[in-house]
C-alpha cells in the first residue's frame, strides 16, 4: 500500500474516476440550497438528489465529488471515539441511469488494489452484501475477492423512506490483530461487526427500487449507484493512524492547540487528547460553516455553530488556554484544505473576525453563567436540597453553554447532585421542536420516468425576442403523453422554440398566451419550469383543441416581463451596493424576481443600520440616474472570471457562461432577463430589511411604478398625520410629535401621583381589617388600583408597618383582566409558610396561574368573579396549615 496524504488521496480518488468518463464536481456549500428537508449537506448523495429522483438530468450521467459534510446528531461523541465527526469529506462516485453493479464493483476493485492506484493489499479487504442480492456478491468474487472475504448481512439495504432505494455493499479493510478490541470468539468479530480491527472504508448503494408512498417498492425506471467513502476514515489507513484525528488533517490543529495551551502535549493523558480532538474536529466544522454563509445564532444552524464554538472553548479551558483561542486555529485549518478549498484562507480574515466575536461573548456568557450556577448551588443548600433541578441544569446548558458534565462538576464540589432523568426530558423536547421545525416535505422525491425519457430539443430565444413561433412537440395530460389536448383541460407541453423564460436564479417563470396560425388565442401560459433534460416545459389552461407537432405562435406578456426585466437588474445593482457599503464579505444567499417587487437575501453578521440602507439606495439610485447600459456577453467560465465576474458559490456552471455587465459598476454571471438601460428602471426604492436566519438578512424593493406608488402613499401619510397634528408643513412633524410626547409623559406622571395618593388611601381603609385564622394574621381584600404595580407598592407599605402574617390583595383592570398578590411576613416563612405556595392554592379561582419567592408572589387570570372565591381559598388553605 503507498503512502499518500489526505491531498493525494482525495485526488487520486478524482483522478481515477476521471479515466471512467465522471465528470468531477466541485464540493457543495454545506448550507442546502432549495432543500427544507436538510439542515447541513450531510452527504455526498445529498447534492445529488435531483438527479437520482430524476428532476434533473445532467449533462454526464457519471459523477464523483468530495463532499464536505456536517452531522450533528451526535456531537456528544466527537473526541471520545475514534471516527466521529461533525465535519468530514465523502468521496463518492454517481452514476445517474448509466453503469450499475458489474462496474461499480469492479471499478472499486480496481482502485483499491491496483498498482497505479491505491495498492492496498486485496488479503486484508473484505465485503459485505444484502443476502439476496447474489448478482453483488457473484461480481465481488469475479473480480477476485475469495467467497470468505464476503460477509452477508441484512442490515445492507439503503431505505431512507419515499424514492430510490436498494442493496449496498460495504468494503472494509482488516488493520491487523494489534487493532482488535473484541474476544476471538466475540459475535462482533467480524467485517461489518462493532469492533476497530474491520474498518470501513467504503459503501456502494445499487439504487434500483422506487420506494413507493404507499409502501411498496417497484424497480426504478433508472437505475443508479451512488457510493460513499469517507475520506478521513481512508487516511487513516494510509497513514496507519489508530484513529482518524493521528492524521495530516488534524494533527496540525492539534499541535497548534498544544501550542496555545499550558504546557500541554497530546499522546500524554487521555482526558486532555479528548478535549484536542474535540477541538480540532469542531475548529474545521466552524470554519467551513462560517466560510460558506452560516453565522452563530440562536437557531438552526447558527446555532449548531454557536454550540461548536462553546463546545470547543470550554475544553480550551480544560487544556488552560485562557480567552479566546478558536479563531487562531481557522488559518491551519485553511492551510491543510488548501488544495481542495483555496476559498477557506482567502475568507480566513472574516472567519477569524466572526470566530472571536463569538468567543468573546461566550466568554462573558459563562461568567454570568457561573454566577447564576453559584446562586443555584447556593438557593439548593439552603432549601437543603439534595440536587440541582433538571430544568436549571438544561438553562445553563441551552443558554450559558455548560455543558452537563461542567454543572455536575461543580455540584459535586459543593456536595450536590444534578437530576439527570430531568435534564435528559428537557434535552428530548427540545430535540423534538427541532425535528417539528424542520420540514415535513419528503426528502427525495420518487422517480418520474416519463418527465426524464423526454429529450426533445427546445430553444429558448427570450432573450431577443418575446413572440416565436414553434413547433408543439410534446403534450402531457396526468402524467401521460398524448397526441392531442381538449379545452377546459390543463396540461404541460414543450415547443421546438419558446420566448417564454423558465423559472430560474430566482427569477419567475413569463406568463402570456398561445395563439394558432389564425391569431386566435388557444392557450394561456400560467407557468414555465425547466424540465429534467433541460427543455422549457410550460404549465398550460387549454382554451381550444391543441395538437402534437402543430406550429403555434408563443406571445409573451411583454409588459409584465419589463417590470421582471427591471426589478432583476436592480437585483445586481443591490447586490453590488451591499458589498460597497458593508464589505466584501456580504454575498447573496437567494434572491426572488417578481414584476411588482424584489426580494434579495444577503450574509450578514447584524441588522443593517438605517443609515447604511440609506447609503446603499442612494447609490442604486444614482447607477439609475447614470443611465448606464446593461450588456450580456457568452464567454466560458475562465473568461468570465478574468473580466471579474461574480459567481454564486451554490451555482452549477456550464462550459459557456452568460454574465451581465452593468455599465462598470457590476459583472456578474447571471441567465436571466435585464433592461437594456438602468434608467429603464426609474426609480429605486428599499420596502423592509429584516433578519431571517441565522446570519441572513432580507431587502425587499421596489422600482418604476410600484416604487414611485409606495413614495406616494408614504406622503400621503405623513400629510394625514400633519393634518391630525394640526402642523402647517410636514417638516414640523418632528417637533411637534416630540411636544406631544412630553406632554403625555407629564400627564402619566400625574396619573401615576394621583394613583399612588389613592392607593394609600385605600391602604388605610384596607389594613385595617385583620382576621386571626389558625394563630396567624391575615389580611384578604379587594383594592381599586390600576394594576400589578399599585398591588405591589401596597405590600410594600403593609410589610414595613408590619401588619400581620399574610396579606393577599386582588384588583381587576379595564380590560376585564385581574391581578393577584400574596405577601408573607418575616414569622410567617420562619413557620413554614411560603407565598408561591399560596398564589399557586388560590390562582385557579381567577382563572390562571402564577408563582414567585416566598416572601412575595403574584399571578394573573381572566375571571374577576373568581376573587371572592380566591380570598375564601386563601382563609381555608391558612386553617390547614
Amino acid at each position: 500500500m503507498k503512502e499518500l496524504s489526505s491531498t493525494q488521496v482525495r485526488q487520486m480518488y478524482l483522478d481515477f474516476f476521471k479515466t471512467k468518463n465522471h465528470d468531477v464536481l466541485k464540493s457543495a456549500p454545506l448550507i442546502p440550497q432549495d432543500d427544507p428537508t436538510l439542515l447541513w449537506i450531510n452527504s455526498g448523495v445529498a447534492t445529488m438528489k435531483k438527479y437520482f429522483d430524476g428532476t434533473v438530468v445532467p449533462k454526464n450521467h457519471r459523477l464523483t465529488s468530495s463532499q464536505k459534510s456536517i452531522r450533528t446528531n451526535d456531537i456528544e461523541n466527537v473526541g471520545h471515539t475514534a471516527r466521529h465527526h461533525t465535519l468530514f469529506e465523502m468521496l463518492g462516485n454517481f452514476s445517474v441511469g448509466d453503469y450499475f453493479r458489474k462496474e461499480a464493483i469492479t471499478w472499486a476493485w480496481e482502485l483499491l488494489t491496483s498498482k497505479e492506484w491505491f495498492d492496498m493489499d486485496p488479503a486484508k479487504l473484505y465485503v459485505t452484501v444484502y443476502p439476496e442480492d447474489k448478482e453483488s456478491k457473484e461480481v465481488w468474487m469475479s473480480v477476485g475477492v475469495p467467497e470468505d472475504h464476503i460477509f452477508e448481512v441484512e442490515d445492507n439495504f439503503w431505505d431512507i423512506g419515499e424514492g430510490p432505494c436498494g442493496p449496498d455493499s460495504e468494503i472494509f479493510y482488516d488493520r491487523g490483530q494489534e487493532f482488535n478490541n473484541v474476544a476471538e470468539d466475540d459475535p462482533e468479530n467480524y467485517p461489518g461487526g462493532e469492533n476497530e480491527r474491520y474498518l470501513e472504508i467504503w459503501n456502494i448503494v445499487f439504487s434500483e427500487f422506487n420506494h413507493k408512498p404507499d409502501g411498496t417498492y417497484e424497480s426504478l425506471p433508472h437505475k443508479n449507484i451512488d457510493t460513499g467513502m469517507g475520506l478521513e476514515r481512508v487516511v487513516s489507513v494510509f497513514q496507519h493512524a489508530k484513529t482518524n484525528f493521528e492524521t495530516d488533517l488534524f494533527m496540525p490543529i492539534i499541535e497548534k492547540t498544544a501550542e496555545l495551551s499550558a504546557n500541554k502535549e497530546y499522546g500524554v493523558n487521555a482526558e486532555d487528547d479528548v478535549s484536542f480532538k474535540v477541538i480540532a474536529d469542531h475548529a474545521r466544522a466552524i470554519t467551513f460553516a462560517i466560510g460558506d454563509g452560516a453565522l452563530p445564532s440562536n437557531e438552526g444552524r447558527g446555532y449548531v455553530i454557536r454550540r461548536l464554538i462553546r463546545r470547543a472553548e470550554l475544553h480550551g479551558q480544560k487544556l488552560g488556554i485562557d480567552g479566546a483561542f478558536i479563531y487562531k486555529l481557522v488559518p491551519v485549518v485553511g492551510e491543510i484544505m488548501k488544495a481542495a478549498y483555496p476559498e477557506v484562507l482567502e475568507q480566513a480574515e472574516f472567519i477569524q473576525k466572526v470566530v472571536k466575536m463569538e468567543e468573546d461573548r461566550f466568554n462573558n456568557t459563562l461568567k454570568d453563567g457561573m454566577q447564576l450556577l453559584d446562586q443555584v448551588i447556593a438557593k439548593a443548600k439552603e432549601d437543603k436540597q439534595t440536587q440541582i433541578d433538571g430544568k436549571t441544569a438544561f438553562k445553563l446548558y441551552d443558554t450559558y453553554g455548560f455543558p452537563l458534565e461542567l454543572t455536575l462538576e461543580y455540584a459535586q464540589d459543593a456536595g450536590l447532585g444534578v437530576n439527570e432523568e430531568e435534564f435528559n426530558a428537557e434535552m428530548d423536547a427540545q430535540k423534538n421542536r427541532a425535528r417539528n421545525a424542520r420540514s415535513n416535505e419528503k426528502s427525495m422525491g420518487v422517480q418520474n420516468g416519463l418527465l426524464t425519457d423526454i429529450k426533445t430539443p427546445s430553444e429558448y430565444v427570450g432573450y431577443d425576442r418575446l413572440d416565436a413561433e414553434g413547433q408543439l412537440k410534446d403534450i402531457i395530460v396526468d402524467n401521460k403523453l398524448v397526441d392531442e389536448v381538449n379545452e377546459g383541460q390543463q396540461a404541460k407541453m414543450i415547443f421546438s422554440v419558446t420566448p417564454f423564460y423558465a423559472e430560474m436564479g430566482g427569477q419567475v417563470a413569463d406568463q402570456g398566451v398561445i395563439e394558432d396560425q389564425n391569431g386566435e388565442i388557444v392557450a394561456e401560459v400560467e407557468d414555465v419550469q425547466h424540465a429534467p433534460n433541460g427543455q422549457n416545459m410550460h404549465t398550460v389552461n387549454v382554451l381550444k383543441q391543441m395538437t402534437k407537432d402543430q406550429t403555434y405562435c408563443l406571445k409573451v406578456n411583454k409588459k409584465r416581463h419589463a417590470k421582471l426585466e427591471n426589478n432583476h437588474t436592480a437585483t445586481h445593482l443591490l447586490d453590488q451596493a451591499l458589498r460597497d457599503v458593508l464589505g466584501e464579505h456580504t454575498h447573496q444567499a437567494g434572491s426572488l424576481v417578481e414584476p411588482t417587487y424584489l426580494r434579495f437575501d444577503f450574509t450578514n453578521l447584524g441588522s443593517v443600520t438605517e443609515e447604511d440602507l440609506d447609503k446603499v439606495e442612494k447609490i442604486v439610485n444614482q447607477k439609475i440616474w447614470d443611465a448606464l447600459p446593461v450588456e450580456t456577453v457568452e464567454t466560458d467560465i475562465e473568461s468570465a472570471k478574468k473580466m471579474g465576474a461574480i459567481a454564486l458559490f451554490s451555482e452549477k456552471y456550464g462550459d459557456i457562461v452568460r454574465v451581465v455587465k452593468i455599465g462598470d459598476y457590476s459583472i456578474e454571471f447571471c441567465g436571466g432577463n435585464h433592461a437594456k438601460n438602468t434608467s429603464e428602471l426609474g426609480l429605486f426604492k428599499i420596502t423592509s430589511e429584516s433578519g431571517v436566519g441565522a446570519g441572513v438578512r432580507r431587502i425587499e424593493a421596489v422600482t418604476s411604478k410600484e416604487a414611485f406608488e409606495f413614495m406616494q402613499q408614504r406622503s400621503q401619510l405623513l400629510d394625514k398625520v400633519a393634518n391630525q397634528l394640526k402642523v402647517a408643513q410636514v417638516k414640523d412633524i418632528p417637533h411637534k410629535i416630540d411636544q406631544t410626547l412630553s406632554q403625555v409623559k407629564e400627564l402619566e406622571q400625574q396619573k401615576q401621583t394621583l394613583e399612588d395618593k389613592f392607593a394609600s388611601q385605600q391602604a388605610n381603609d384596607v389594613f385595617k381589617n385583620v382576621e386571626e385564622i389558625n394563630g396567624k394574621k391575615l389580611i384578604a381584600s379587594q383594592v381599586n388600583v390600576s394594576g400589578m404595580n399599585q398591588l405591589r407598592q401596597l405590600a410594600d407599605q403593609w410589610k414595613s408597618k408590619q401588619l400581620s402574617d399574610v396579606l393577599v390583595l386582588g384588583t381587576t383592570t379595564d380590560d376585564g383582566k385581574v391581578n393577584l398578590i400574596v405577601a408573607m411576613s418575616d414569622d410567617a416563612i420562619k413557620s413554614g409558610l411560603k407565598a408561591g405556595d399560596l398564589i399557586k392554592e388560590i390562582a385557579p379561582s381567577i382563572g390562571g396561574g402564577g408563582g414567585g419567592r416566598p416572601n412575595l408572589a403574584q399571578a394573573g387570570g381572566k375571571n374577576p368573579a373568581g376573587l371572592q372565591e380566591a380570598f375564601a381559598k386563601a382563609k381555608k388553605w391558612l386553617e390547614n396549615k
